[in-house]
């Protein structure tokens, strides 16, 4: 249940959570409806057969939202829609106007939601109480907003924001790459992106490269700038950072997983804990490593 990848929100650490676990059975998911295109809500961390909607070890908090969507593809509500005025042009002997249109393709998506095939999802969560830091395993913000949003919905207030810099990050790791001293604790990898200063310009993917070669100094020379930055933590995990502070291929690597060896586990459940506790403490640190480096801001409150 390791994350992959992970889009980071802030909120002051002086929020109560007490009332979470009470609070989540109102916002449980539910199967998406006959006419409905989508459902959101709350399920068991360990998966399905499971009641708990939330896990806690220590100071981290484990959710899961699970979500169902109908697939319902463009082109084949637009064959149908076609089919039906053409039918009715071949009665009426005129083509249907703006709003006979509209009223058809609305008739034929509630005739096509119940036939539907539903596509099931699900998005992990983790919450640092203490340092304020939600971690959504996903690596597009929009998913990220929407479990952000959930969590919101179940406790009627969460002032959780995306996380925001105070120095421009595509500077930063550029500075990285051009040679200025990582932070304690961080490696460098063998995987960059870099770009022009101008949008839209050119793009060059270093990858299995050393970062520390002429050719990668000669692009740098030229002005291109560094976007994405493959790292490593201290030999526990390693990462891919991007300009727009989503941490993408996220691995945790033998210094963290060896530690889940010298402990037994008797069942699934068990094993699933300490995963997530070990997981939660990996996060926390490497948050504690990036905030002062990217000099992120401090969530109000």
């Amino acid at each position: 249940m390791f994350f992959r990848n992970l889009v980071m929100f802030r909120f002051p650490t002086s929020m109560d959570f007490s009332q979470l676990d009470a609070l989540l059975p109102e916002c449980a998911m539910k199967p998406v409806g006959p006419l409905e295109l989508s459902s959101r809500g709350f399920v068991s961390p360990f998966g399905r057969g499971e009641d708990a909607l939330s896990h806690r070890v220590g100071d981290a908090i484990w959710l899961s939202v699970g979500g169902e969507d109908k697939i319902l593809p463009g082109a084949v509500v637009n064959e149908a829609l076609q089919k039906k005025l053409a039918e009715i042009e071949a009665k009426e002997g005129r083509k249907p106007g703006g709003k006979t249109r509209k009223r058809i393709k609305d008739d034929l998506l509630h005739e096509l939601l119940p036939k539907a095939f539903v596509k099931p999802s699900r998005v992990d969560v983790c919450i640092d109480v203490r340092r304020g830091v939600v971690a959504v395993d996903t690596a597009s913000r929009k998913v990220g907003e929407g479990a952000v949003s959930e969590i919101r919905r179940a406790l009627g207030s969460f002032p959780a924001l995306p996380l925001n810099a105070e120095v421009a990050q595509r500077g930063v790791l550029t500075g990285w790459l051009a040679g200025e001293p990582l932070p304690d604790g961080l490696w460098m990898g063998e995987d960059a992106e870099l770009r022009t200063a101008m949008e839209g310009g050119s793009v060059i993917k270093c990858q299995d490269t050393d970062l520390r070669s002429d050719e990668v100094t000669a692009h740098l020379a030229t002005g291109m700038q560094c976007a994405k930055l493959a790292l490593t933590m201290d030999d526990c995990v390693s990462f891919v950072l991007g300009e727009d502070l989503v941490v993408r291929k996220l691995k945790f690597l033998d210094g963290a997983v060896d530690q889940l060896e010298n402990t037994e586990h008797d069942d699934l459940r068990a094993e699933l804990d300490a995963r997530f506790a070990l997981m939660a403490g990996e996060l926390g640190r490497l948050f504690d490593v990036l905030e002062p480096a990217l000099k992120l801001s401090k969530a109000e409150g």
